[in-house]
């Protein structure tokens, strides 16, 4: 598959068939996410594999903890407050899972039964944990993870699986660590549901949306240089904006 047509078709699955994953093609998945980029080639990430009824007795008591009202503590804890432009993607992105099933706004148990289906990794035959040592600098280590876990991704989606990050697999921490053998000096930091997608499922074929260039990237070229040789090669919105050391190119 070439890189861009991986890049482009990944995504985020909600809802797997019920096929198991042989295990040579998760070995080799796993070995090509030990490929990628990390700081001096650390590596730092561990991980860890579940399946089979360890991870049926997980989903079940994960799934239990949200319907019993259990708190959620994870150990990398989540932002509380978004600045309103991450919010804007937040919520739209919310928006088109849950019309994407039907969901309406005032449909509560609609919304309840997602998010059981989300506790429970959307029924994925493997959840894989990302693990970091806590003797490291925890925000450095974390870049390479979310490295490692992109790398994972690409080459899942070019052998046919699909995958979600979850935060709701990490959520309860105390759960995890009761059923596997998570060692005291090892973080939690994430978890990840792979598996077979179903591409006929709506909710894994809604239209996605991406930030512009215009939004997210400021280009810094020297004084004099043509805004018209950016335009030959990248989006035409590209508008000048001049700087004292050079010229800012917003795209």
């Amino acid at each position: 598959m070439e890189v861009k047509k991986a890049i482009l078709g990944r995504r985020s699955i909600r809802k797997f068939l019920k096929r198991e994953i042989p295990e040579e093609l998760i070995k080799e998945v796993l070995s090509d996410a030990q490929w990628a980029p990390s700081w001096g080639n650390t590596q730092p990430w561990e991980i860890m594999l579940i399946t089979g009824s360890p991870l049926e007795e997980f989903k079940r008591k994960n799934k239990a903890a949200l319907f019993g009202g259990v708190k959620p503590k994870p150990e990398i804890q989540m932002p509380e407050v978004f600045p309103a432009q991450l919010k804007h993607r937040y919520v739209d992105v919310g928006k088109r899972v849950l019309q994407s099933l039907s969901i309406g706004r005032k449909d509560l148990d609609g919304r309840l039964n997602y998010y059981g289906d989300m506790f429970s990794l959307f029924d994925a035959p493997a959840m894989i944990l990302f693990l970091l040592r806590k003797d490291v600098l925890l925000e450095y280590a974390m870049l390479d993870v979310g490295l490692c876990i992109q790398t994972l991704l690409l080459s899942a989606h070019d052998k046919g699986l699909g995958g979600i990050v979850l935060a709701a697999s990490v959520n309860y921490p105390d759960i995890l660590r009761s059923l596997f053998p998570i060692d005291a000096d090892k973080t939690i930091v994430m978890g990840l549901a792979l598996g077979w997608p179903d591409l006929k499922a709506p909710v894994n074929c809604f239209e996605r949306q991406r930030a512009g260039l215009d939004e997210t990237v400021a280009w810094i070229k020297p004084l004099g240089s043509s805004p018209n040789q950016l335009e030959k090669n990248q989006d035409p919105r590209v508008q000048g904006v001049q700087g004292s050391s050079g010229k800012a190119l917003k795209l």
